[in-house]
C-alpha cells in the first residue's frame, strides 16, 4: 500500500539539506557504483571506519570517517566504498 498524503504533515513544507529525510534505504558499500539516490546523510548502525566520496568529490578523493560512533553521519555521500569501510548497517537518508 503506498502512503496516503493527506497523512502526511511536511507534505506541502520545502525540501532542505538540514531538514528530515523522506525516504531511507540500506546501503551495500561499493567500489564502482555511486548510490542510486544521493544520501543527505548516513545513520552508522555498527561503529567503524565509512570510506565515502561526497555529492561534491571527484572519484580519487575518497575520505575516511575513522572510528565513526553509532548515530549519524550528516555529510552528503554519493558513495560508500567497501574498500576502507569497516561500519556496519549503514543506512542512507535522501529526499
Amino acid at each position: 500500500m503506498p502512503a496516503i498524503p493527506e497523512r502526511d504533515g511536511l507534505l506541502n513544507h520545502g525540501r532542505d539539506a538540514g531538514g528530515p529525510a523522506r525516504r531511507a534505504a540500506a546501503v551495500t558499500p561499493s567500489d564502482a557504483a555511486d548510490l542510486t539516490t544521493y544520501a543527505k546523510a548516513l545513520y552508522v548502525g555498527g561503529a567503524g571506519n565509512i570510506r565515502v566520496l561526497t555529492v561534491g568529490a571527484e572519484d580519487g578523493d575518497a575520505v575516511t570517517f575513522a572510528n565513526h560512533p553509532v548515530g549519524w553521519l550528516p555529510v552528503q555521500v554519493r558513495r560508500v566504498l567497501a574498500t576502507g569501510t569497516t561500519a556496519t548497517q549503514i543506512v542512507a537518508a535522501f529526499d
